[in-house]
């Protein structure tokens, strides 16, 4: 019977873990039409289907939304990275087939699925819910109390008895303390999709059980979707009519940069389609001085190319944390979408968004009062901690052996399901 149950619902992906009474920690397993998996892809489709009703869509959520995304073009509705809408005062919802959805339905919606794809697996039993949530969301005026509010209302839609929030990198610093030999203090650097955070931790042994003492945390909301967006800015929108011009009453004036903008993240990719700026888009066509390139623009929103983008992203980021230069190639825009890029230009792109992290870096150890020398364990986790930027910021600052990864996609649920079996849970809720 599980105890307690870790939730990470992340911007890229979402992993769930389960403490039994021996005090151990196990992922959630799913089975889908995608395969088995202990993690998903946060990522829900939406069809129509005759069989259930007009009004019945149906929904998958992972890999099995992506496949469903892939097999039906044009007929399938495909929403990622849905998370970053959690604290937005201007995300009121989106409509799916004529359907709006609030961000907490998506949520619930998305989790229910996993609950369908978990079956028998299901901790439906568990007595407390821990949720993971960054320490600071993303967006540019994040609203923490409503993405508090959101994640309560989809939550308790699924009637877990007792939920707790806990900092994304507190939990990831319990899962990394067990392999600790001796007292230490530690600072976990947790890179997710949409945010950066940080944690200080005291752990020490006391009676033979493990005693951590939270010392102090700071976050962004920059990570590597934000990488993701640089990468799209200098090598798509130019071609899709980034900097290009139209005549409106005899005059020149540039295309608006809010496309763009837009056309740079996953999330905003999922709902652009149905945005006013994407009617007023196409109205520019006419007026614009390389029409050609706008309309590129409008038909990789129609066709609903988002996630053969991203694929490549991040393949060509993926590459160059192992290369000095590597080929991007999106196939939608031709010859136009192969190009060679190299490390030294792609850190020059990020350079902005490196000094924010390490300015995060420096705040938790400025308000703690915290040399660098006097810590020693770094844990790295997050698909970003392997850009070659984000690592040279902790070696420049600390020694390599005290630097270590591993578990980027399970730390943090099972480090909250961890959390969720401590009496003093209340001192590590955020």
């Amino acid at each position: 019977m599980a105890q307690a149950l870790g939730l990470d619902f992340g911007t890229t992906n979402t992993v769930m873990s389960v403490t039994s009474e021996q005090d151990e920690t196990r992922s959630v397993s799913y089975t889908s039409s995608a395969g088995t998996t202990d993690s998903m892809r946060t990522a829900l489709s939406f069809m129509k289907d005759a069989q259930l009703g007009a009004g019945v869509l149906k929904v998958e959520a992972g890999q099995a939304a992506i496949r469903t995304f892939i097999d039906n073009p044009g007929e399938c509705r495909f929403l990622q990275s849905i998370k970053t809408f959690a604290a937005s005062a201007l995300f009121q919802g989106t409509l799916v087939h004529a359907r709006r959805f609030q961000f907490e339905d998506l949520m619930e919606v998305f989790l229910k699925r996993l609950e369908a794809y978990a079956a028998d697996g299901w901790p439906g039993d568990a007595k407390r819910l821990v949720v993971g949530r960054p320490v600071h969301f993303a967006g540019a005026s994040a609203d923490p109390a409503l993405a508090t509010t959101r994640y309560n209302e989809a939550l308790t839609r699924l009637g877990f008895p007792e939920i707790h929030y806990v900092y994304e990198p507190v939990a990831a610093a319990f899962y990394f303390a067990r392999t600790l030999k001796q007292d230490a203090t530690v600072l976990v650097a947790d890179f997710g999709g949409g945010t950066t955070d940080f944690s200080l931790i005291r752990f020490e042994t006391e009676g033979g059980k493990l005693k951590a003492t939270p010392i102090g945390q700071s976050g962004v909301g920059i990570a590597g979707d934000q990488f993701d967006a640089r990468i799209i800015d200098q090598l798509v929108a130019p071609e899709i009519g980034k900097g290009s011009q139209f005549k409106s009453f005899g005059k020149l004036l540039d295309v608006p940069s809010n496309y763009f903008l837009a056309f740079s993240r996953w999330n905003q990719l999922s709902v652009f389609k149905t945005m006013k700026e994407f009617t007023d888009l196409k109205s520019l066509v006419r007026q614009a001085m390389e029409p050609e390139k706008l309309e590129l623009f409008i038909d990789l929103i129609d066709h609903d190319e988002g996630y053969p983008l991203y694929q490549a992203v991040s393949a060509a980021k993926m590459a160059l944390s192992s290369a000095e230069e590597a080929e991007f190639r999106f196939a939608p825009l031709g010859k136009a979408g192969e190009k060679r890029v190299t490390r030294a230009a792609f850190e020059s792109w990020i350079a902005d968004d490196i000094a924010r992290m390490e300015e995060a870096l420096d705040q938790v150890l400025t308000s703690t009062n915290t040399e660098a020398g006097s810590i020693d364990k770094v844990f790295l986790t997050g698909g970003t901690s392997f850009v070659p930027a984000v690592r040279d910021i902790f070696r420049r600052r600390f020694a390599e052996d005290r630097i270590e990864t591993g578990g980027e996609l399970v730390s943090i649920a099972h480090g909250l399901a961890l959390i969720g079996e401590r009496d003093d849970i209340a001192q590590w809720v955020a």
